[in-house]
């Protein structure tokens, strides 16, 4: 066989292989999101291969514009910052149906790590999500029972690490039933697929 041919040879396998593993490279890809507060902006990566039903849920809440108008109604300093279900003046918006909880994906509730919200009952996140401010290793699955279920991880912040510390360290207070809610709003002014 000449070189030619089997230079030729070559590129037409290699060609192909790489249209054949296209698709699933780009399925490998994470989505970026970034999220504008009125006390800054960040962005984080979202785990799609360990929390896809996470990321789908949340990624759906994006693409509806839910978030905007929203808060981080919820702020622990040394706990986390909790955002996503209610307007400043503490309406809860309208959700759609909760999401199986993926606490048992093997991620890990780490400081900057993004996380769903749900009540006592596992399978319970809807729109609301966390970011960690701490390595809360509580919040990690430990089992199947509710109690040490814990809450499913489904991205990290990547960039403004320094506006979730700033939204930390706001003063908060008790507004009706709510608790550790900030003086003044921290509105989610929107978040966008990057």
């Amino acid at each position: 066989m000449s070189v030619s041919k089997l230079t030729l040879l070559v590129t037409c396998c290699l060609a192909i292989l790489a249209t054949t593993n296209a698709p699933h490279a780009a399925a490998q890809g994470n989505p970026t999101v970034v999220i504008e507060t009125s006390l800054g902006t960040m962005t984080a990566e979202l785990d799609q291969a360990n929390a896809p039903l996470s990321v789908a849920n949340f990624l759906e809440y994006v693409e509806s514009g839910h978030y905007a108008g929203t808060v981080f109604h919820r702020v622990i300093k040394t706990f986390m910052i909790q955002g996503g279900g209610f307007t400043a003046d503490m309406t809860q918006k309208p959700v759609n149906p909760p999401v199986k909880n993926e606490a048992r994906n093997g991620l890990s509730n780490d400081k900057y790590t993004l996380a769903m919200a749900r009540t006592n009952v596992v399978d319970s996140g809807t729109s609301q999500f966390f970011i960690n401010t701490a390595d809360n290793a509580a919040l990690n699955n430990k089992g199947i029972t509710p109690a040490d279920y814990g809450y499913a991880v489904f991205g990290r912040v990547t960039e403004g690490m320094d506006v979730v510390d700033k939204i930390a360290d706001v003063a908060v207070g008790n507004r009706g039933p709510f608790q550790n809610v900030p003086d003044t709003p921290v509105e989610i002014v929107s978040i966008t697929v990057k």
